[in-house]
C-alpha cells in the first residue's frame, strides 16, 4: 500500500471550509465526508480532513488554538509557478489571505504562502526537478 498523507484539521464553519478548500483546487471524497467532517482530496495520496470542533475534540481534548496562533506551516507542492500563484490567488478570491509570508522566488524554488479561514498557514511551491534531480 502507497503511504498517504492525513492533514486533519478543526474548522468553526465546515461548509465555508469545504467551499475554500474546493476554490484552492482540493476535490471532496463524499465516502468520507458527513455533517461533521469533509475529505478534502489533493492528490491520489494527500488529503485533508476538516473537522468540526465537536468532532475534532473527539480525536483530542487538546484545546484548538485560536486562529491568530500558528504551529504549523503545511507545503504542497505545484506543478508550475503559474499553478503557484494560481492557488494563491484563488485562496484570497475565497476569502482567504495571500502571502501571509513574503514570496519566495529562489530561482530553482518559488514558493507563497496563504492563510485559510481558521488561521491554518498553507505554502504552495514549485520546484525545478533538475535542482533535485543532484
Amino acid at each position: 500500500m502507497a503511504k498517504m498523507l492525513f492533514v486533519n484539521l478543526p474548522c468553526s464553519n465546515l461548509a465555508a471550509a469545504i467551499e475554500f478548500y474546493q476554490a484552492l483546487g482540493f476535490s471532496q471524497n463524499m465516502q468520507f465526508s458527513d455533517d461533521t467532517a469533509a475529505c478534502m482530496v489533493w492528490s491520489e495520496h494527500i488529503f485533508v480532513m476538516l473537522l468540526t470542533h465537536a468532532k475534532w475534540q473527539s480525536f483530542t481534548q487538546r484545546p484548538i488554538p485560536d486562529s491568530g496562533s500558528s504551529e504549523v506551516m503545511l507545503a504542497l507542492s505545484c506543478d508550475n509557478k503559474e499553478a503557484v500563484d494560481q492557488v494563491c490567488n484563488a485562496a484570497a478570491k475565497a476569502g482567504g489571505t495571500a502571502d501571509i509570508n513574503a514570496k519566495q522566488d529562489l530561482g530553482f524554488m518559488y514558493g507563497r504562502s496563504v492563510l485559510d479561514l481558521d488561521g491554518h498557514i498553507w505554502e504552495f511551491f514549485w520546484m525545478d526537478p533538475a535542482a533535485v534531480a543532484g
